[in-house]
């Protein structure tokens, strides 16, 4: 039973993890140092979908459920819980790519607002010194 337990906890875990790559850029419009956590997140990430591995969790949570008594699965995670709700078939590799691609292009978009936003105004010569110009 604590096997179980154990290999639903990894689940959950991996699943946050996924959720905090997904949106972990949309923290770092409210919290910018959110940016230092996700930004390796992010490459480790991409990483694993565009290099086709698996990461650690994967195999982790189905060594934990196979103790447990349950039957593993053989994709990886985000093929078997999350894409098995969205697509009826299995992962292929360029749908693999375009997810990776998309995430990469998500994030790209995201920093690169957060920068522009975030960047200091230059600031004039007469707000320097308190005189307005004329």
């Amino acid at each position: 039973m604590w096997y179980a337990v154990l290999a639903d906890a990894v689940a959950l875990v991996h699943f946050l993890f996924v959720l905090f790559v997904v949106a972990g850029s949309l923290l770092a419009l409210r919290w910018p140092r959110a940016a230092w956590f996700h930004a390796p997140a992010l490459i480790w990430a991409l990483f694993v979908e565009c290099a086709g591995t698996l990461c650690p969790l994967t195999p982790l949570e189905n060594r934990l459920r196979v103790l447990g008594g349950e039957s593993g699965y053989n994709d990886d995670f985000v093929s078997y819980w999350l894409l098995s709700l969205l697509y009826p078939a299995s992962i292929t590799r360029s749908l693999q790519m375009t997810l990776g691609g998309s995430l990469f292009l998500l994030n790209v978009c995201l920093y690169t607002w957060i920068w522009t936003k975030r960047r200091p105004k230059p600031v004039s010569l007469s707000t320097r010194t308190g005189k307005i110009a004329t």
